[in-house]
């Protein structure tokens, strides 16, 4: 984690020319997107890093159904190694904060072996934080991909029709904020907007939180546990 004052979290997401297969540690594919949005202390600063890379090698079909970047988009876009110093000045030093991290720091470490300078592993340059096992340890037996976690937080992605990286990026840090500090970091003082205070929209029509009334026995043992407070100084409860 970050040792400075302010803590810096950058949340990341990348697109491929395709899965791995069997295994394999990423043979034959490459990031072709990358998007990353800057967190400090909890709140989104408007920075960001967002790259189209060529790959030098065609995109496999059920990779394109779900992102939808094409080869001839693609065509005259740099290169990894054009934009891999840009990209680790934003992420180093920082938390990472990606939504199955093995894979995104999978391909990130395999196009950094790929430069022809020595490169330090992702893990060398930031600290990671998997947001896929937070939600596994909160919601254990459920599933946990991002469409999933927005339905459960009530965070608006009704614009997520295919997978983009800064996109997908800016949905995680809302849901990661949430996950990681609940409702402290909901703006619930003035909320007319129906934003949080990262900026970010909660969706309207998320289902609102049930109100269970004391009875009237739990309100007169409350009352009589403030007896027991007020006989042994001020009660700041009353």
């Amino acid at each position: 984690m970050n040792t400075s004052k302010h803590i810096r979290q950058v949340v990341l997401d990348t697109e491929t020319t395709g899965m791995n297969k069997d295994g394999l540690i990423y043979v034959g594919h490459r990031i072709i997107e990358i998007g990353c949005v800057e967190v400090i202390d909890r709140r989104l600063t408007g920075r960001h890093f967002h790259v189209y890379i060529q790959p030098d090698m065609p995109i496999d079909p059920e990779a394109m159904a779900v992102h939808g970047i094409t080869d001839e988009f693609l065509y005259d876009k740099p290169r990894f190694a054009d934009i891999a110093d840009e990209f680790i000045d934003f992420i180093k030093g920082a938390d990472l904060v990606i939504h199955n991290a093995p894979f995104d720091v999978g391909f990130m470490d395999q196009e950094f072996r790929f430069l022809n300078k020595k490169t330090q592993p992702t893990e060398e340059i930031s600290t990671v934080t998997d947001t896929l096992e937070m939600a596994k340890k909160m919601f254990p037996g459920k599933r946990n991909n991002l469409d999933v976690l927005c339905d459960r937080y009530g965070i608006d992605n009704k614009h997520r029709v295919l997978h983009g990286a800064l996109l997908d990026a800016e949905i995680l840090a809302d849901v990661y904020l949430l996950m990681s500090g609940g409702q402290k970091d909901l703006n619930l003082a003035n909320n007319e907007s129906g934003k949080n205070d990262t900026g970010r929209r909660i969706r309207q029509n998320a289902t609102p939180l049930k109100v269970i009334n004391a009875n009237q026995e739990e309100l007169e043992a409350h009352q009589s546990r403030l007896d027991l407070v007020a006989k042994s100084g001020n009660c700041l409860w009353r």
